[in-house]
């Protein structure tokens, strides 16, 4: 067998083929980046600044930095520890099996097929935005076909082997990078500090509800466009040494992509006036980027860059959906979650029925969020994620320690427990505001029901499958057993054996 072969067993000793060792740190952190800068900061300004009431917007990003690199390190402990497909559900399966037996992977599971196909469906939404500039007269009718011949174009590159596909990421890094590059230096050659740091009266009244709700709004914005630096977790059994690269590729990200908005938003705010971004009808608060490389280096500058923008769009969807779509096949695979998510295309070994499924998931959530508001849909897709995987997986990392201390950690967060208080608090603080900024959409409410029924169906499943709580809890612990061994675990099968009364 190949080195960078894998050959796992399911639960009858039926060999079964796995993912390979394919992606190094350039690719994993070029993965991270493009997910996380896609076109989500290029919309999100306008929405940053109405959210404060001024340029002091800038704290919004700087408040999701925080909150990202402090769950951030939660992922890099986990990922470094457990690297398997899926990420998350890894880390809740490991973590919750002694208790709740499968229910929180499942629960996982059923909310990702929701909440990544969400997060893909607001990338083509800025894609068709920006693209009214070069398009103006385009309709509703014509807005909705182009994204969804976007989604069918995305699905149709991913239809090939991850090698190719991380070449194909880098080059769409490229030109993320000079796309945010060309607008920043463009901003900053006709910076006006008067605009960018004149704040309106009471702009940092701390003891003023408008100030923390302002906050928790710009709080919410900013974790959505830092998110994306765990996206090369969710293919962890595809990472050159894991122990080393995805903390590495995580926190690298994060601080190269805080480093890029902070440049973006104050030089976007010395060249627009940002009473001009709270009308959602002007260039300004619909394509910010092109409003500020026509009033610097004219039309012609601004038609071409964002054209990048659009390929950055393009590259965020593309490398969320890459990610996304590995994290059903692990659940699948260890029979927790429907058993076809868990095959791989013959040839190319990428899984299929999940990058399908999440792309007409997507294609629907686009349609949605269309003919409702982006913030809307950014709240919907918060809140839904929030409950079951950056509160659990914060829980998880402290269980983890004390349920498997002989575990090898490559890596430990820093300052441990600090990052995971910073995060609960963080992700409480985004959860609680959803409805506040929702009036009559009720997306915490949406979330409990969404929640609700995965337990339902958990119960059903578990039942047709006689596991806990309608058979005994059973306990795999692979990692742990490969890391007292001192193997890769992804080069041996798993274990697994029935938990104690």
């Amino acid at each position: 067998m190949a080195a960078g072969d894998r050959d796992h067993r399911s639960r009858s000793g039926a060999p079964e083929p796995g993912f390979e060792r394919r992606i190094g740190l350039f690719q994993a952190t070029a993965i991270n980046m493009s997910q996380m800068c896609g076109i989500g900061p290029f919309v999100t300004i306008p929405l940053m600044v109405t959210a404060f009431g001024g340029p002091q917007a800038v704290i919004g990003f700087v408040a999701g930095a925080v909150l990202a690199l402090a769950d951030g390190l939660i992922w890099a402990e986990l990922g470094a520890s457990l690297p398997g497909a899926g990420g998350s559900y890894v880390y809740l399966r490991q973590a919750y099996q002694y208790r709740t037996g499968k229910l929180m992977p499942f629960l996982f599971v059923w909310t990702a097929m929701l909440f990544i196909p969400l997060a893909m469906a607001t990338g083509v939404i800025g894609f068709v935005q920006y693209l009214g500039y070069l398009w103006p007269g385009m309709t509703q009718t014509q807005g909705d076909v182009t994204g969804l011949v976007f989604i069918a174009v995305v699905v149709a590159l991913l239809w090939r082997r991850v090698e190719n596909i991380a070449r194909i990421t880098a080059v769409l890094w490229a030109v993320m990078l000079v796309s945010i590059i060309l607008v920043i230096i463009a901003a900053f050659s006709h910076f006006s500090p008067h605009l960018a740091f004149t704040y309106p009266a009471h702009a940092f009244a701390v003891t003023t509800n408008h100030f923390w709700l302002g906050f928790a709004a710009g709080l919410t914005i900013g974790i959505y466009d830092y998110g994306g630096y765990n996206t090369a977790a969710y293919m962890g059994a595809e990472i050159k040494d894991p122990g080393r690269t995805l903390p590495r590729a995580i926190v690298w990200s994060i601080f190269g992509i805080m480093t890029v908005y902070l440049l973006l938003q104050i030089g976007t705010l010395g060249v627009v006036d940002w009473h001009e971004m709270l009308d959602p009808n002007s260039t300004a608060g619909s394509s910010v980027a092109s409003a500020v490389l026509e009033r610097t280096w004219g039309r012609r500058a601004a038609d071409a860059v964002t054209v990048l923008i659009l390929v950055t769009a393009f590259a965020s969807v593309f490398t969320g959906l890459l990610g996304g779509s590995r994290v059903p096949y692990d659940a699948a695979r260890e029979k927790v979650f429907f058993r076809p998510f868990g095959t791989l295309h013959p040839r190319h070994r990428f899984p299929v029925l999940p990058l399908v499924t999440m792309g007409v998931i997507g294609a629907i959530g686009f349609l949605i969020g269309r003919h409702t508001d982006l913030n809307t849909l950014i709240q919907l897709l918060t809140t839904v994620m929030v409950i079951v995987q950056a509160l659990s997986q914060v829980l998880a990392a402290t269980v983890l320690r004390r349920r498997q201390p002989g575990l090898r950690r490559p890596y430990r967060m820093w300052l441990y427990p600090l990052p995971s208080v910073v995060a609960a608090v963080g992700w409480i603080v985004i959860y609680g505001y959803a409805d506040r900024s929702s009036p009559g959409r009720h997306p915490i409410e949406w979330s409990l029901v969404w929640v609700a029924a995965g337990c339902v169906a958990f119960v059903l499943w578990a039942a047709y499958e006689k596991v806990w709580p309608f058979g005994p809890r059973e306990i795999s612990e692979e990692y742990l057993d490969s890391s007292a061994a001192g193997t890769d675990p992804e080069d041996e099968p798993g274990t697994t054996e029935p938990a104690q009364a």
